[in-house]
């Protein structure tokens, strides 16, 4: 698998997640996906750049949403 397929697969771990989870804070999200931190970060932009999800920041956390 290259690394753009494994950001794939980790962006499709970041949807079920919020999927099932509903809004979450970007820490919640990191752990609650299987994968490496940076790995969820780039997933999280690629899930971004195809406006399936809002980001937000709200006082000291940032939370995340299915659009």
């Amino acid at each position: 698998m290259t690394y753009v397929e494994e950001i794939g697969a980790t962006a499709g771990k970041v949807w079920g997640f919020l999927a099932a989870s509903g809004p979450v804070s970007l820490s919640a999200l990191e752990k609650g996906v299987d994968a490496p931190r940076s790995l969820v970060y780039m997933a999280l932009g690629w899930l971004a750049r195809e406006g399936k999800v809002a980001i937000e920041r709200r006082e000291r956390t940032i939370q995340v949403w299915l659009t």
